[in-house]
């Protein structure tokens, strides 16, 4: 470490990553009175996940009302589910109301952080070499951060031009092309019915099908949004009813399965009323239990995959060559653009950074059999490190912003803890932190999830590392008000 005396003052935050995560807790340490912070964002904006993926027809599958924060209520959202310009447009609106530019450095990558136990700070290394102290390490990277790609063989070969749709490449004319799209998740039913208008053929490469039912959506008058601007708990109240109805999925998801039997029959009706032609209709029934996977919402990916010029093709791909998918069968299929719909690495949490806690102990280290935490936020072994939307706090069924706004108070009841004791750091107590995973991995036994499938949920062993197996409100009430007897309190 540098010499201590030209070493400037420790922060008493630092915060990686300026999407929800980490603007909403800044927004709560400066109500606070806390603005000796300073947030780490590896790219030239806010807005992460929402900067990141601007393919067309990005937009959020949870209503707009409830995907923003309860203390920054938006009256004047244009539709019930907000597009992607809008809601980035809603980050970087909270990022300068709340004067928050000033304490974000940009372009700025974290890719070591280390833990020393002597004076109970952590320092943080970015990729241009620069190095801060900080007393708390806040990592906000969210679970959608890095793209995953599919290990195809010859993609090197390809000569035309290949994309992640979360690095969608707007300078590729698509009009009048041949384009491969592989993988059918989130984004790639977003995506497919826009560009399938404009492109003169799309191969859709199909691994296993999505469950897609139909996303009651639809632009809001100009009177809806003029009276949630005037009265604003009205705008509260149908927050609250949104709410309701998506934690009631639980029951299905969590409770009761039977009632998935319900969801599946409009499931059969959307797939009815899109797709006339039964032999593809049978090709797009999933091969799974519904639920198991991310159940998606879209009322014009059927109707995109019925017309002529698309084609779906649900034999594995066994290579690329430099104009053409070949498929296991054999089969040639020539391409000029190929788009990956494949998702993120999402079991990977805050890799690539190199984080060393107590005894220098590596978090891949600690994490080799899955990651884990106690409440998804700290982790045993690593001090004063506390984690937005970290490991098992995913939801199949409600607003990841209200698992956000309730790990904030538990954030800042740490920091006040700290310093008010006069604490050199907190530690979750590593009893503590397995016996929490092991009712948590209980819970996780008797849902849907569990039903037979691998999705992006899971580890490569099949461990559930992402999703919360309940209720958001007693995930609400479990993070409070931290229990100070589950930390070792260093002075």
């Amino acid at each position: 470490m540098h010499n201590n005396s030209r070493d400037p003052a420790p922060l008493r935050v630092l915060i990686i990553g300026a999407g929800f995560g980490g603007i909403g807790l800044a927004i709560r340490l400066q109500q606070a009175g806390i603005h000796d912070y300073l947030i780490l964002e590896k790219a030239a904006d806010v807005g992460g996940v929402w900067r990141e993926n601007s393919y067309p027809g990005a937009a959020c599958d949870v209503p707009s009302h409830l995907y923003s924060f309860s203390f920054e209520p938006k009256a004047d959202w244009t539709r019930k589910y907000a597009p992607q310009a809008e809601i980035l447009g809603y980050l970087r609106h909270c990022a300068d109301k709340y004067g928050l530019r000033q304490h974000i450095r940009f372009g700025c990558e974290a890719v070591e952080a280390q833990f020393s136990e002597a004076d109970g700070l952590w320092s943080v290394r970015c990729a241009d070499g620069q190095e801060l102290r900080t007393q708390a390490l806040v990592c906000a990277t969210g679970q959608l951060s890095r793209p995953a790609y599919p290990r195809i063989s010859g993609l090197d070969n390809f000569r035309g031009k290949a994309f992640h749709s979360a690095r969608w490449d707007h300078q590729v004319e698509l009009r009048g092309k041949r384009v491969a799209v592989i993988g059918t998740g989130a984004s790639a039913i977003q995506f497919v019915p826009q560009i399938a208008p404009k492109v003169s053929e799309l191969l859709l490469f199909q691994r296993s099908a999505p469950y897609v039912i139909a996303k009651p959506d639809r632009p809001y008058a100009d009177w809806e949004r003029r009276i949630k601007a005037r009265f604003p708990w009205l705008q509260r109240l149908d927050r609250g009813l949104k709410y309701i109805q998506h934690e009631s999925r639980v029951l299905a998801f969590a409770t009761f399965p039977p009632l998935m039997k319900l969801m599946r029959l409009n499931f059969y009706w959307h797939l009815r009323r899109g797709i006339a032609d039964a032999q593809l209709r049978h090709r797009l029934i999933p091969d799974y239990p519904l639920g198991c996977k991310r159940i998606l919402i879209s009322n014009d990916y059927y109707p995109a995959l019925a017309r002529d010029n698309v084609r779906v093709v649900d034999q594995g791909i066994r290579e690329v060559t430099d104009d053409a998918v070949v498929t296991q069968d054999g089969q040639r299929h020539p391409v000029d653009v190929i788009i990956f719909g494949t998702g993120f690495a999402a079991t990977d949490f805050l890799a690539p950074m190199r984080i060393q806690g107590l005894g220098g102990r590596g978090l891949e280290q600690a994490w080799a059999a899955g990651a884990e935490a106690y409440k998804g936020i700290s982790v045993s072994g690593f001090p004063n490190l506390f984690i937005l939307y970290g490991p098992n706090t995913n939801l199949g069924h409600n607003s990841i912003v209200y698992m956000l706004e309730s790990q904030f108070p538990y954030v800042l009841a740490c920091l006040k803890r700290l310093r008010e004791q006069g604490l050199r750091y907190l530690d979750v107590k590593a009893e503590v932190q397995s016996a929490y995973n092991r009712r948590l991995q209980h819970s996780l036994q008797h849902t849907v999830w569990e039903s037979g499938c691998d999705s992006w949920y899971k580890t490569a062993s099949g461990r559930n590392t992402n999703n919360w197996p309940g209720y958001t409100f007693l995930y609400r009430r479990q993070t409070q008000q931290p229990e100070f007897a589950d930390y070792d309190c260093t002075r």
